[in-house]
């Protein structure tokens, strides 16, 4: 199927730093009965430290379990990553097991690195087995074609499913006369929803990270990223974010111990960065969300209403037609079962009082409302009035093209 490019989308790939430490190939497995490549295979030559978080589904793919059993016996390091698209290596028991055993023989024979060193990412149609040597077998002719040079396109192109876009983000920080640089990608379209928020992303640095500070960093800017976004409510059988430190820049510990904070902070901004990327390519969106919940109790009872909110068909296909119908933003609230104040609570729809101290605002204007929720970006901020604390999700809006995208998935 043939998709558009989402009206959300930024209007070229970005130009991301090269990271230090990292050569890298893309190949053309034939899993989508065309020549486009949907392979990536990184190698980290001098090795790299890492930290990965992946889905909490119960039915998730062998690959996941592989990802964080590998973690925990390498002590978190990295020789290689293999990502192909096409098949999500989900739901596939025996035949998903031996097809990564082959690819991990593989990749141990011409890197010379423990199997527990590679990692497996996987994505696209849940439970069709593949055969086992569908990555094992091109390896050795993919390995000798790995480069520093690789552009940052190819690589986020070749594991994309049902994204119109390819998704980067890159930042650097200056330490004296050294360049620490971060890049990352990511796919993601549909299937998208917080717990370990189909969707893969890596990122890549050179900075001289621990595998303890890469776990740290991962763990916690995820849960400031790719944790608060949602396209649909769906969690998939295949969700991972993963951070490679190559350490190829050489810092003192007290340049690390001065700039740590910079270099978190701009890890940070690639994360954030590439997770509403996701929300701008979600599957027939037309409208970018933000939504923030304040005045709650604590963080988690902000971010459960504003996922509530940002969940709901009934808030998402109004604003798709250009409805301010906040009163499915009350609805949504309520049902999240968490601490309010309904005859306290106000809600603002961009710069305009929707609601306020429990019914609909004195100063409230039709026209108004409908011009916030009429642009291609809308925030909604929904203050509960039972504390202090705040919590931000984005989201997208639910049209037919999420319907006809999803109904055609699999012809």
């Amino acid at each position: 199927m043939k998709l558009a490019r989402s009206p959300l989308a930024p209007p070229d790939f970005p130009d991301l730093p090269t990271v230090q430490g990292m050569v890298s190939a893309t190949h053309s497995l034939g899993m989508y009965k065309t020549t486009r490549n949907d392979l990536m295979i990184v190698h980290f030559p001098e090795g790299a430290s890492c930290g990965g978080v992946f889905t909490r589904s119960l039915t998730r793919s062998c690959d996941i379990d592989w990802c964080r059993d590998a973690l925990e016996v390498s002590e978190g390091k990295a020789s290689t990553l293999v990502v192909n698209a096409g098949n999500s290596n989900a739901f596939t028991f025996e035949q998903g097991l031996a097809k990564n055993e082959a690819t991990l023989d593989a990749i141990a024979t011409v890197s010379g690195q423990p199997k527990s060193e590679c990692y497996l990412g996987a994505t696209g149609v849940v439970g069709v087995p593949v055969r086992p040597g569908l990555i094992a077998d091109v390896v050795p002719e993919v390995w000798p074609r790995l480069t520093p040079d690789t552009p940052w396109l190819d690589l986020a192109s070749a594991f994309m499913t049902t994204d119109t876009f390819p998704k980067g983000a890159g930042r650097q920080v200056k330490v004296g006369d050294k360049t620490i640089s971060i890049a990352g990608i990511a796919k993601g379209s549909g299937m998208i929803a917080p717990n370990m928020a189909t969707m893969l992303s890596y990122i890549f640095t050179d900075a001289p990270l621990s595998p303890q500070q890469c776990q740290w960093l991962t763990s916690d800017q995820t849960n400031k990223s790719f944790n608060c976004i949602t396209v649909d409510g769906d969690m998939s059988t295949s969700d991972t974010v993963m951070l490679f430190a190559t350490g190829a820049v050489e810092l003192s510990d007290a340049e690390m111990e001065e700039h740590f904070t910079a270099i978190s902070d701009a890890i940070g901004a690639v994360f954030l960065d590439l997770a509403q990327q996701i929300v701008r390519d979600g599957e027939g969106a037309t409208k970018f969300i933000e939504i923030e919940v304040k005045g709650a109790i604590n963080k988690q009872s902000a971010k459960t209403i504003a996922c509530s909110i940002a969940n709901s068909p009934l808030v998402k296909t109004a604003l798709a037609a250009n409805d301010a119908n906040w009163g499915r933003i009350v609805m949504a609230a309520g049902k999240a079962l968490e601490p309010l104040n309904r005859d306290s609570m106000a809600i603002w729809i961009g710069d305009v009082l929707v609601a306020e101290a429990g019914q609909r605002a004195v100063s409230y204007d039709e026209d108004e409302a409908t011009r916030a929720v009429s642009g291609q970006s809308i925030r909604i901020v929904v203050d509960v009035a039972v504390g202090s604390e705040s919590a931000t999700v984005w989201t997208c809006d639910l049209t037919h093209g999420y319907v006809e995208i999803n109904g055609a998935y699999r012809t």
